[in-house]
């Protein structure tokens, strides 16, 4: 009796706790860190301030989970330098990889609300400014050269440098994806864009083989 209700009582905690940080997302991004009241805050989710504090002891506490929460989050679904996805074996399959990539940093709602809190916040807040770098900038690029560096071991792009070309590949397609954030009406043109870059970017790296097996598979 007392193991199941003490495992009732965290799964329940759990869940508070995981609750807390989605809403945490949505006060963070609509008014900043400094601007976000915990008294409001927890009356707004049906709790009073000190069951708030039961769960995280500090809106400092709730923001380093849940930016700790986010990076796992992103790691998992989208990968990273630790966490690499299935590496390409064909140029089609780096097409497909890209589309999956861009589709869900675009539209999952976690993801575009935690790059514009990172926007936001990162001249604030000395995490936030490292962790917008690592998103935006650093961790991709990272990310990409071992990905690229795989696919020159396999074949499937030419024996260049796998820095630069990340940094070449990775640089627009991340200026793109800000682009699409702040006019989102234009998502069409800009997947377009997406598209058609990185076609360019397989035909003139990608090995001769491969591509045209993707002229023809396409």
């Amino acid at each position: 009796m007392v193991a199941l209700y003490g495992f009732g009582v965290i799964g329940m905690g759990k869940e508070t706790k995981d609750r807390i940080l989605d809403e945490a997302l949505v006060r963070f991004v609509e008014n900043g860190y400094k601007g976000t009241n915990l008294r409001d805050f927890a009356a707004g989710m049906g709790l009073s301030k000190s069951a708030l504090y039961s769960h995280y002891e500090s809106k400092e506490a709730i923001w380093n989970a849940l930016l700790d929460r986010m990076e796992a989050y992103y790691s998992e679904r989208f990968g990273s330098a630790e966490n690499l996805p299935v590496i390409p074996k064909t140029t089609r399959e780096f097409c497909s990889l890209v589309t999956r990539m861009v589709d869900f940093t675009i539209h999952d709602e976690k993801i575009i609300l935690t790059r514009k809190l990172l926007l936001t916040e990162q001249f604030h807040d000395e995490r936030v400014k490292n962790l917008a770098t690592k998103h935006f900038m650093n961790g991709t690029k990272t990310m990409f050269q071992h990905i690229f560096e795989k696919m020159i071991e396999n074949g499937t792009l030419k024996n260049e440098d796998p820095e630069m070309l990340a940094f070449v590949f990775t640089s627009p397609i991340t200026s793109l994806i800000h682009y699409c954030d702040r006019e989102p009406e234009k998502e069409p043109e800009i997947l377009r864009e997406i598209e058609s870059f990185t076609k360019h970017f397989i035909r003139i790296y990608g090995c001769e083989k491969q591509i045209h097996g993707t002229e023809n598979a396409g």
